[in-house]
């Protein structure tokens, strides 16, 4: 949704409000960065998350400073970001990078319903490693109790998106300086079994 908070300043044309270009953002990054403040003091924490529709959850200990405070209700600023390549131009002022990215603006809500508790992290736990849940051993009450679970709206959300080559000055295109885009992904590597692991086959999932 455009509000001032996600009207950008500049390069507007690279923003976008639907559902169907920022709802694949989210679901490709792996984690994001909830930025937050206190007592006028800013704080960015990376976290692992996961969307189901128009929500996004994240978890972590009751214990922890960071969920207390946004549970409290403390207005956060939620980014992804996805790169997909670096854009070389001519000049050092001209380089940029291809990407996709997110911010939405929310304040959290407490996750209290257990089968919603539950369903979100199994969430989290399949968006990092699609499958994972169903082959890990049951989640016990004690762990349950220590976790907290929040969620927060992407109602005020908005996505921003660059492609293409470089945007070369006009005078710098004679230049015999090489310019063009260095393609950039993220790549799972093999599996490194854990000692404790040893002998026990490889699932499916990860193969």
């Amino acid at each position: 949704m455009q509000t001032t908070r996600t009207t950008p300043s500049r390069s507007a044309k690279r923003v976008h409000y639907d559902e169907e270009i920022i709802h694949p953002i989210l679901d490709e990054a792996l984690f994001c960065t909830v930025s937050y403040a206190v007592n006028g003091q800013p704080m960015a924490i990376p976290t692992a998350f996961a969307r189901k529709e128009d929500k996004i959850y994240i978890h972590g200990s009751v214990g922890s400073h960071f969920m207390r405070e946004l549970e409290k209700g403390s207005p956060a600023c939620i980014s992804v970001m996805i790169t997909d390549g670096l854009v070389l131009a001519k000049s050092a002022f001209s380089h940029t990078v291809n990407y996709r990215s997110v911010i939405l603006f929310a304040t959290a809500e407490k996750v209290t319903d257990e089968t919603e508790r539950m369903e979100a992290l199994a969430l989290i736990t399949d968006h990092l490693i699609p499958g994972r849940w169903a082959d890990l051993r049951p989640t016990t009450a004690s762990e349950m109790r220590k976790t907290m679970v929040l969620a927060f709206s992407l109602a005020e959300a908005s996505a921003k998106v660059r492609t293409g080559g470089p945007n070369d000055e006009p005078e710098d295109l004679d230049l015999p300086t090489w310019s063009g885009v260095i393609p950039m992904k993220t790549v799972q590597l093999g599996p490194v079994t854990a000692e404790a692991s040893a002998g026990t086959p490889l699932p499916d999932y990860l193969r």
